[in-house]
């Protein structure tokens, strides 16, 4: 049996694909395999406000937005989150201690971000991967990159 794969999607993949004009973005791609349930999507609630702030700054009408938000509420899996209890991981910005945190908590497989803070990670921390769009992409269609 394969292994259903759960992820964090940071606030720029959401951006990323909402907003994107190319449809073949890897972003928008990845949001119509997790609204065709191919994986578990997980999110908290500083990120989903966060989430909303960005769409709503970016020009996305408001009505989109909260649509996009009540599909996030109903079908990701809502990981509850003390915020001020996040332990100190980027301290470059503190407000992704709480996608750390919900990845963790969550028993995340992969944080996804376009974000280089996470960099100084190295590419994985307490056992999920942090990677880009395009790579979890391809774990999610079961494939390897093509070299």
């Amino acid at each position: 049996m394969i292994k259903r794969l759960r992820a964090v999607l940071d606030t720029n993949i959401y951006v990323s694909a909402l907003l994107s004009r190319n449809p073949n973005s890897p972003a928008k791609e990845l949001i119509q395999r997790w609204l065709n349930d191919e994986f578990t999507v997980l999110i908290c609630e500083d990120l989903l406000a966060e989430v909303i702030e960005k769409l709503v700054a970016r020009g996305l009408g408001e009505s989109t937005v909260a649509e996009f938000a009540a599909l996030l509420g109903i079908l990701a899996e809502n990981i509850a989150i003390e915020a001020e209890s996040a332990p100190r991981v980027i301290q470059l910005d503190p407000d992704d201690d709480v996608i750390i945190a919900c990845a963790v908590i969550g028993k995340a497989d992969y944080l996804v971000t376009y974000d280089n803070h996470f960099d100084i990670l190295g590419g994985e921390y307490q056992g999920f991967k942090i990677t880009k769009a395009l790579p979890f992409l391809w774990a999610v269609r079961g494939k390897n990159p093509v070299e």
